[in-house]
């Protein structure tokens, strides 16, 4: 499938105003998608993802440690890569999402933001910074900086879990280390947009995760 085939006058119009809207937006998007948020207050989601995509974007670079390998099936399950720690750590890439991505950049006028390649990097730095934020001490020090204040008692404060936090600070960090000049969730956007009229449009981060 190309995205010149995917890409009618409607969906042309929708991908435009995708390009207008700011990346903490896409961020406040995918926080009012997750489980959880569903009655947050809107100005709420902005600053948490706000804090989400600054905490990200100020990661140190890390290394990838888990294996890559490639799946071909990536647009039936509305997936551009996939991490799995089990039975050893993996990142599974998508080429045909993948393929499909690079396309609709060209197909924009959008390579200036995405150079040739950088998807593809870009997946891999997302699902590499994922184990910072589910086991390292970046995990604690993310709720910090979110500052989703469960409990007080006296000087001490417990800091609760943002459902999606993460996912934003992972697409900051990708865009930074790979020095993007848009957010891949603007990419994902667009990726649904244009896959919506033929295949379905799946909500949320094309980047599975199973432990």
């Amino acid at each position: 499938m190309s995205a010149a085939a995917l890409l009618d006058r409607a969906a042309l119009a929708a991908i435009e105003a995708l390009e207008a809207t700011d990346d903490i937006e896409f961020g406040v998007r995918l926080l009012a998608n997750t489980p959880t948020h569903e009655n947050r207050d809107p100005a709420l989601l902005r600053q948490w993802a706000a804090a989400a995509d600054e905490f990200g974007a100020a990661l140190a670079p890390v290394a990838c440690t888990a294996r890559v390998v490639e799946s071909g099936d990536g647009l039936e399950r509305g997936l551009l890569a996939r991490y799995t720690s089990r039975p050893v750590p993996t990142v599974e890439l998508f080429t045909d999402t993948l393929a499909l991505a690079e396309e609709l950049i060209d197909r924009l006028g959008w390579r200036h933001w995405y150079p040739a390649g950088s998807v593809r990097a870009a997946a891999i730095a997302h699902e590499a910074v994922h184990e910072q934020l589910h086991h390292g001490p970046e995990k604690t020090a993310l709720k910090r900086s979110l500052n989703h204040v469960v409990l007080r008692a006296g000087r001490h404060r417990l800091y609760g879990h943002v459902a999606g936090a993460d996912e934003i600070a992972a697409h900051a960090y990708a865009r930074t280390v790979r020095g993007l000049g848009r957010s891949p969730l603007l990419l994902t956007a667009a990726l649904a947009t244009a896959a919506e009229p033929k295949h379905g449009s799946p909500q949320g981060s094309p980047h599975g995760r199973k432990k």
